[in-house]
């Protein structure tokens, strides 16, 4: 909450401030999509990131199946269709969807790409001037188009850093409270080398991507660390499905269980791959007809019940039989080699791994909250396109298409609203534990498999974490982290059944009663 002390006096004397129109807080697809839809609307854009540098620091970067999108029908002939795509994604969001959030960002899709292509991405072709397609699991068509193989979210993060070349970026800027009055956002707080700040701002667009340091292993970037929930949960805003989070079913499995690990892309297995176990018996036989290319929580939670079967540490997934492997998966064939693995000679040890969080701060499909001035887009938000689970590849699709729409939004409500000044806050003391200890009982008792017993043990060791001062990065994320933990043992408790990439070990059917958001709501 804000305090009425005027900006600039009392304690805030000698502390920094600077004045923006927009400000954007993330620099992966969705933040600098908004980020560069402001700018061209003629707006004072600033863009904060928490890291020192650029490259190599946002989940974008490290994507790498590639985006969904239908193509139009000049340059298909397939059969694909935007009521195909839709219907696929319906499919894998096992009820919770927003049909009409779905319909209005597939079928944008194709605009926003070819606006990324305008921006300098370039992506594989099959034959020049036609890109090359793959499938992914629970896609009924070949519709993802890629780059560099699989490193289709390296190129679109380079291209994207190009373009927002001239943008005002803040390195080193950690947002650690959103300021707003009883209308409208007002600005940021934010913490860097100097100390903290005030950013002053009538428009804040959160892009600060997922949660995946909520556990032990993750495919992502160190700073996921649940920044945007946190923020908009201590500005009192609801968020909503943060239960289903997407453990990707093939993260490579190399003897370490810490930190981030290579993920090996859905595409292998679109190409051809299969997962079997150390006895070489197929894992998904049986549990889904698309087999190795169903949803990704069917496929995670086939290899997490071999794994606990079995007693191995994982399962395999056999790719010696895809001709040109090498050249088509350039960053698989690399982390493997690294992991002392040849892919060409030997099949891929693989488990699941924290992914991706499939709710979020709710926002419409223009990444409005319900508080004037603040936007969310990419994985901190939630718009209804994933429901349940995230078809593969929509990610990618949705902060294209969203970060474009809420850079615009933020663009118009600026200049609507004209200048402002925040009123800084009293200094914050948020709960936090630790994050390897955080990582622990996440991993333990809130995984890719709950119940309720584990949840409640992991609700009462959060309830325990003292309260911190922000002083530094290292304990905002803490914070950050437990404050996001929280809402993801409340909502998981709350939901009594398994749906989607939710899945309780007491309650292994899916509720038909249950076909709605839990939502968790704001601790301001």
């Amino acid at each position: 909450m804000t305090h009425p002390a005027a900006c600039g006096s009392g304690r805030w004397a000698g502390h920094w401030q600077q004045r923006a129109d927009v400000v954007v807080i993330g620099t992966g697809v969705a933040g600098l999509v908004a980020a560069l839809a402001a700018h061209r609307e003629g707006r004072k854009v600033m863009v904060l990131s928490k890291a020192r540098r650029l490259v190599g620091t946002t989940a974008t970067f490290y994507a790498q199946g590639g985006i969904a999108v239908v193509l139009p029908d000049a340059l298909r002939d397939d059969g694909d269709s935007v009521e195909a795509h839709i219907a696929d994604t319906l499919a894998a969001g096992a009820g919770l969807c927003d049909p009409d959030a779905v319909r209005s960002i597939v079928s944008d899709g194709y605009p926003a790409v070819a606006e990324l292509v305008d921006s300098g991405a370039r992506f594989d072709e099959a034959v020049p001037g036609s890109w090359s397609l793959t499938r992914e699991g629970g896609h009924s068509r070949r519709r993802i188009i890629h780059a560099g193989g699989d490193a289709t979210g390296a190129e679109v993060q380079r291209a994207l850093n190009g373009a927002a070349a001239t943008l005002d970026i803040r390195h080193n800027h950690v947002a650690v409270e959103i300021l707003h009055d009883a209308d409208a956002v007002t600005g940021v707080l934010v913490l860097n080398d100097d100390g903290l700040g005030v950013v002053h701002a009538p428009s804040v667009i959160l892009a600060t991507g997922g949660l995946g340091h909520l556990y032990s292993a993750t495919t992502n970037p160190d700073g996921s660390t649940g920044d945007g929930i946190a923020l908009a949960m201590w500005a009192g805003l609801a968020v909503s499905d943060i239960e289903f989070i997407q453990f990707h079913p093939t993260m490579l499995f190399d003897g370490h269980n810490a930190g981030r690990r290579p993920l090996i892309t859905e595409a292998v297995r679109g190409e051809g791959a299969v997962l079997v176990d150390s006895q070489g018996r197929s894992v998904t036989r049986g549990v889904h007809p698309m087999g190795d290319l169903a949803p990704r929580d069917v496929v995670a939670a086939a290899i997490h019940a071999r794994i606990e079967q079995t007693g191995a540490p994982c399962v395999f997934l056999d790719a010696r039989r895809i001709e040109g492997f090498t050249k088509r998966f350039p960053t698989v064939t690399a982390a493997c080699r690294a992991a002392g693995i040849d892919p060409t000679l030997e099949a891929i040890p693989v488990l699941p791994g924290a992914h991706y969080s499939c709710g979020g701060l709710v926002t419409d499909v223009h990444g409005r909250t319900d508080i004037a001035g603040l936007f969310a887009a990419g994985e901190v938000a939630r718009t209804g396109m994933h429901g349940a689970n995230r078809l593969a590849s929509n990610s990618l699709l949705e902060g294209l298409v969203v970060g474009g729409r809420a850079g615009k939004a933020a663009a118009a409500h600026a200049l609507a609203a004209g200048p402002t000044t925040a009123r800084p806050p009293e200094p914050a003391m948020r709960r936090a534990l630790p994050r390897a200890d955080l990582q622990r009982t996440m991993t333990k008792n809130a995984g890719v498999v709950r119940d309720a017993d584990g949840l409640q043990i992991l609700a009462k060791e959060l309830d325990t974490a003292p309260p911190r001062v922000i002083a530094s990065r290292a304990d905002f994320e803490d914070a950050a982290l437990t404050t996001a933990a929280g809402a993801v043992a409340a909502a998981a408790l709350t939901r009594t059944e398994s749906r989607g990439c939710h899945h309780r070990r007491d309650y292994p059917e899916t509720d038909t009663a249950q076909v709605r958001g839990v939502i968790a709501a704001g601790v301001c």
